[in-house]
């Protein structure tokens, strides 16, 4: 382990012009989610939800995106530290990743533990390669997994499906995720895929969908009836936005496909 930032935070303009964002895990040689790397994805994402990018994308370097949480973290902790580190990990990482106004991409290209695995499950879009594994393996300390993860996994691919995936501790490809839904595509070279996604979601219309994002928020704690609740709002709001007056405009004009977003 070196004195290196664990993280890389990288700042990028598109083709289109739009501000993007790149939050890389780089924290050799396995990318342990050790108290320096929790501490600055905490301090990475302030950042973030203090000047938010248009999209961001979650990546790692290294030959495993994780091999999960250093053990150490866990070592002689009373219960009432255990459960405050779960909840400054809800806190500080999974919440604000959650709360993010713009899409917010995952790219898996080799195994995938534990914690971050659970950051992937509270992005927006999870792509993988086709060698990726992914597994919530606490079983092996005699844990759960606490930052999300099992509630997360349940509602991408059903209650029983995560039950099996957590209690068995077992690993599980790729190919496997994407046919339970958890993974939304898996892709040979899933970094260029990645960065093509991101650069296609930041030069999309920015404010609708932060909109979709607080209406699948709405469903996700209140069901089919909150969500409708609070849809005429969200969506009414998008009325006032440049890019929707724009994109009609443009629409009208020109037809369909041409419109050009700013964010605004």
């Amino acid at each position: 382990m070196t004195d290196s930032k664990p993280t890389r935070l990288e700042r990028i303009v598109t083709d289109g012009g739009a501000d993007a964002a790149i939050l890389t895990i780089d924290n050799p040689p396995l990318n342990l989610f050790d108290k320096a790397l929790m501490e600055t994805l905490g301090s990475d994402l302030e950042e973030l939800s203090a000047n938010p990018p248009r999209a961001l994308l979650v990546r790692a370097d290294g030959k495993l995106v994780s091999g999960g949480v250093d053990v150490h973290v866990f070592d002689g902790l009373s219960e009432a530290e255990g459960a405050q580190l779960w909840r400054t990990l809800f806190a500080r990482i999974i919440h604000p990743l959650e709360a993010l106004p713009c899409p917010v991409i995952f790219a898996a290209h080799s195994l995938t533990l534990t914690a971050a695995f659970e950051m992937a499950l509270a992005c927006d879009i999870i792509l993988a390669a086709p060698k990726a594994k992914f597994g919530l393996v606490e079983t092996v300390v005699g844990l759960t997994p606490s930052m999300g993860g099992p509630q997360r996994l349940a509602e991408r691919a059903g209650s029983g499906r995560a039950r099996e995936f957590v209690m068995t501790g077992d690993t599980y490809d790729a190919a496997t995720m994407a046919e339970w839904g958890v993974v939304n595509a898996v892709h040979e070279d899933v970094d260029v895929a990645a960065r093509a996604l991101l650069a296609r979601l930041a030069d999309g219309p920015t404010r609708a969908h932060a909109a979709t994002k607080a209406i699948i928020e709405a469903w996700r704690s209140g069901g089919v009836a909150h969500a409708d609740s609070v849809t005429p709002d969200v969506s009414g709001r998008l009325f006032g936005t440049e890019d929707l007056l724009g994109a009609v405009r443009s629409f009208l004009e020109v037809g369909p496909g041409k419109a050009v977003y700013t964010g605004k």
